[in-house]
């Protein structure tokens, strides 16, 4: 080591001993031989297998329109939103299995899907797609149920006699 006899010496010391920050990661596109994107996502105990491929917005869920299989306007809107956000409403067709847990619990998984892959699809979208945070995987499942109890935290009624 060299001797450091004042403070500039100490900044030229440590300025060329450090390290250049590392440089952004650059993403690439994930593309399959087909040209679609594909990611898996999650909500409650849905998960959704998503495929998604330049189109007209066509959303299809487990070989249903999704206006049949999402009847209610709320969830067909939560499917919609990745698009919206995004800035790309219209241009992608979506092709998404979902199983397990309720109807609401799948839109979430095939939102949560669908932002994966567009992701994957253009990596310029991550941004926006993360800021709204939708790329974050909601962990909230319902709490197991404890012996000695009516459900997972109420007790049965307390009487003295």
């Amino acid at each position: 080591m060299s001797d450091i006899k004042s403070l500039d010496d100490l900044k030229s010391a440590v300025g060329a001993a450090a390290p250049a920050a590392p440089a952004a990661i650059a993403r690439v596109a994930v593309r399959d031989k087909l040209g679609r994107a594909y990611a898996t996502g999650k909500r409650k105990n849905a998960v959704a297998r998503v495929w998604i491929k330049p189109g007209s917005g066509k959303v299809v869920v487990n070989g249903k329109e999704m206006a049949v299989y999402f009847a209610r306007p709320v969830l067909q809107m939560i499917l919609r939103q990745p698009f919206t956000v995004a800035g790309v409403e219209g241009q992608f067709d979506v092709m998404a299995t979902v199983a397990g847990g309720g109807l609401s619990g799948q839109a979430g998984a095939v939102k949560h899907g669908v932002s994966k892959a567009l992701q994957l699809y253009e990596p310029s979208l991550r941004g926006a797609l993360k800021a709204a945070g939708f790329l974050t995987r909601d962990s909230r499942v319902v709490e197991r149920k404890k012996y000695g109890k009516a459900k997972a935290r109420k007790s049965f009624q307390f009487s003295k006699r």
